[in-house]
């Protein structure tokens, strides 16, 4: 196992009715901007549940981030901040929304041109205001840690930063506001935390025990509960239980100590900035045909992958290989998640766009050894055709 520092400072507040609670954790003395997406929160009750926890305190609301938040959409909640004396934010929705406020209460602070926080990963980042979230969509992870990713379609670019600044103060998490969320969102969520604990596991063994068998117990227990949280959206623990394997796969301690490879999400970044697809299907696209092309570096925790969390022992090791990648393929199609390129129409000419970009953005070196090139890229995603 590596050497690691792990500290996360979120206070999560999980369970039933716990957007009442806003009340103890928001400052009483607060001018509170409240950040949004769609019309979903407010059709739903959770914004008009948030309102009443804050009664008291100056509330101001800004709503319309984007699904993949726009940068130039953050910059008019920075205006919004500076002209109403902002010294809070809140986040009410899934990862996208909550990526936004983490950027919104950077920026607001930064000393210079504000893209230069992207650009440079968050490395420049000394500060930023105090913020909070309401968890609607558990998907990314973004509740209980310190990175977002943010989306400028104009530059046709996605890219990812992260500060410990960044941290939120604190997340509510309750799971019976995800039982309106659309089957798609659901599904989407499912395959976003699966790949995130992927990535976290599937490289070279470390001799992190602990470590893989809480990511082996998380992905098993994804496979069985994902479908059935389509089948009956009301059942509160297979909701409960998803929203918290969510926050876990992405908070810091699964990686802790172990090698990661974020291959799949940046190649990800680069076709949603191309299409607008989302995300979890970019990740359903990628994450097969990378574990075919890479299982030679992956050939020990791939056989581990499939013996631990699809119970397939029998066969040589490349069976059993090719029936983990398969069994995975078939996970993400069981959601209604499809996992070809072509069902996103994306052909040849738009994998060299995807190269591309890759080289634009110093995504040159990817994977657990930094060893996939362009040239690989390439190939996996031809795989995905």
């Amino acid at each position: 196992m590596k050497n690691f520092d792990f500290h996360n400072p979120t206070h999560i507040l999980f369970g039933k009715g716990r957007i009442a609670d806003l009340n103890e954790h928001v400052p009483a003395d607060a001018k509170v901007l409240i950040i949004y997406g769609g019309g979903s929160a407010e059709r739903t009750g959770v914004l008009d549940q948030v309102r009443a926890a804050l009664t008291g305190r100056t509330l101001v609301e800004f709503g319309g981030i984007e699904p993949n938040p726009h940068y130039t959409t953050t910059l008019n909640a920075i205006q919004v901040i500076n002209d109403n004396d902002i010294t809070f934010l809140l986040a009410v929705g899934g990862g996208s929304v909550i990526d936004a406020t983490k950027f919104i209460a950077a920026a607001a602070l930064y000393d210079g041109d504000p893209w230069e926080i992207l650009t440079s990963g968050g490395s420049n980042i000394k500060a930023a205001m105090p913020f909070g979230t309401v968890l609607t969509l558990p998907a990314t992870g973004s509740e209980m840690n310190s990175g977002a990713v943010i989306t400028d379609p104009d530059k046709v670019a996605k890219l990812a930063f992260r500060s410990p600044y960044c941290y939120p103060l604190f997340s509510v998490l309750d799971p019976e506001i995800t039982y309106t969320l659309p089957a798609r969102q659901v599904a989407n969520g499912v395959v976003d935390s699966f790949v995130h604990i992927v990535e976290q596991y599937l490289t070279y063994p470390s001799a992190a025990y602990v470590q893989d068998g809480f990511a082996e117990s998380m992905l098993r227990t994804l496979i069985k509960l994902g479908p059935k949280a389509l089948e009956t959206p009301e059942d509160y623990d297979i909701r409960a239980n998803l929203m918290w394997i969510a926050t876990l796969a992405l908070n810091g301690l699964i990686g802790a100590g172990v090698p990661q490879d974020w291959a799949s999400h940046m190649i990800g970044h680069e076709i949603t900035a191309l299409n607008n697809t989302d995300h979890a299907r970019t990740l359903a696209v990628v994450l097969p045909s990378l574990m075919n092309d890479q299982r030679e570096h992956k050939h020990d925790k791939l056989l581990q992958y499939a013996s631990n969390v699809w119970g397939i022992n029998e066969g040589s090791d490349d069976v059993r290989i090719d029936a983990a990648i398969m069994a995975t393929r078939a996970f993400f199609e069981k959601l209604g998640i499809k996992t070809r390129l072509s069902d996103y129409d994306i052909g040849a000419p738009e994998i060299e766009r995807i190269i591309t970009d890759l080289k634009a953005h110093g995504m040159t070196a990817l994977g657990e050894r930094h060893d996939i090139s362009p040239t690989d890229v390439r190939r996996i995603l031809e795989a995905s055709l």
